[in-house]
């Protein structure tokens, strides 16, 4: 057998195999440390393209969750105030009653009347309320100044009358805007305290209301050309006290048609949220369905991993054994050569 000093094989080989060995134990290592199959993209150059896709869709997903939640925050606090306000309504209808007992003096029927007064204030107020800044309720019949349409509209018929926008849009999918959407309303609370009546059915006829700059109060349209002629149009909601109206030129079933307004809005309300509630739980299970897609792309098998980790680390204990032999194996020219 040729004994050479310059040039090892077996050790040249031992090292090969030690590097390699030591390579596949470092990538071994690295998976189960950080838990992904995919630590570099010589690793799976085409499903890390996929996963990185599918981690894009889950963001947009998650993101789209949030803006459905947010939605059902902005009904319910809108639902609270609705109910306050069927509260409220209530309690001027129990005031009219009140009013009408023969037990009671012309002061305390100012009192009860200074309290219907300060209510309407109250109703108006309440439908100023905000969420975050966004208005929840329709107050404004006034185009923006850059010609689009108004955030919200008070409308209640003939020459008040607007068309206008008065919904907020909800995008419920990872594709923005050009994908589903849920459109919520901002209930037109004002409105649905707002009362058109004969003139002499309701109110008193001795009565005048001015119809102020937002649509507070009320007006007598008398006009030949008018086909409501003859008609009162008034709201239970007034920005001011002096434009408020009086408990005594109010029948019963003024009360009676507002509360029923009010409950048509908390039912539009429970509408849209229970759809929100149902696009929630939708957007939560794609979400929860992609990640496991992703994962199944990405994730390290543990097991599988471990049982390679533990092959690599013996073979690397053995190539290194090996190696220190094989440049042991040159000592024997040394003998020869003493």
């Amino acid at each position: 057998m040729p004994l050479y000093v310059s040039t090892n094989p077996a050790a040249v080989k031992a090292n090969f195999h030690l590097g390699r060995n030591s390579s596949n134990l470092q990538k071994s290592l690295s998976k189960l440390s950080s838990g992904n199959r995919i630590t570099s993209p010589a690793d799976d150059a085409g499903g890390l393209a996929v996963a990185m896709k599918l981690k894009a869709s889950i963001n947009r997903l998650s993101a789209a969750e949030n803006n459905v939640q947010n939605g059902i925050s902005f009904l319910e606090v809108q639902d609270g105030v609705l109910d306050s306000v069927g509260k409220i309504l209530d309690r001027m209808s129990e005031l009219k009653g009140l009013s009408r007992d023969v037990m009671k003096n012309v002061n305390d029927q100012a009192t009860y009347n200074n309290e219907f007064k300060d209510l309407q204030v109250q109703l108006y107020e309440m439908a100023a309320t905000t969420f975050n800044g966004v208005s929840l309720f329709a107050r404004t019949a006034t185009p923006r100044t850059d010609g689009s349409a108004a955030d919200a509209v008070f409308a209640t018929g003939g020459r008040q009358s607007r068309t206008l926008d008065n919904t907020l849009s909800i995008y419920t999918s990872e594709l923005g805007s050009s994908g589903s959407k849920v459109s919520i309303h901002r209930s037109l609370l004002l409105s649905s305290l707002t009362m058109t009546t004969s003139f002499n059915d309701t109110l008193n006829t001795h009565e005048t209301y001015a119809w102020g700059e937002h649509e507070s109060a009320g007006e007598y349209n008398s006009g030949q050309d008018n086909t409501e002629s003859n008609s009162f149009i008034f709201s239970l909601a007034s920005e001011r006290v002096e434009h408020t109206i009086n408990l005594e030129s109010v029948s019963a079933g003024v009360f009676v048609s507002a509360l029923e307004n009010i409950s048509a809005l908390r039912a539009q309300n429970g509408a849209s949220m229970s759809r929100l509630n149902f696009q929630a739980i939708n957007l939560s299970r794609q979400r929860t369905n992609m990640e496991a897609a992703k994962g199944r792309i990405t994730d390290v098998d543990i097991g599988a991993e471990s049982t390679q980790m533990a092959k690599f680390n013996v073979l690397t204990q053995a190539a290194a054994s090996m190696l220190a032999q094989a440049n042991a194996t040159t000592d024997v020219a040394l003998i020869l050569l003493r």
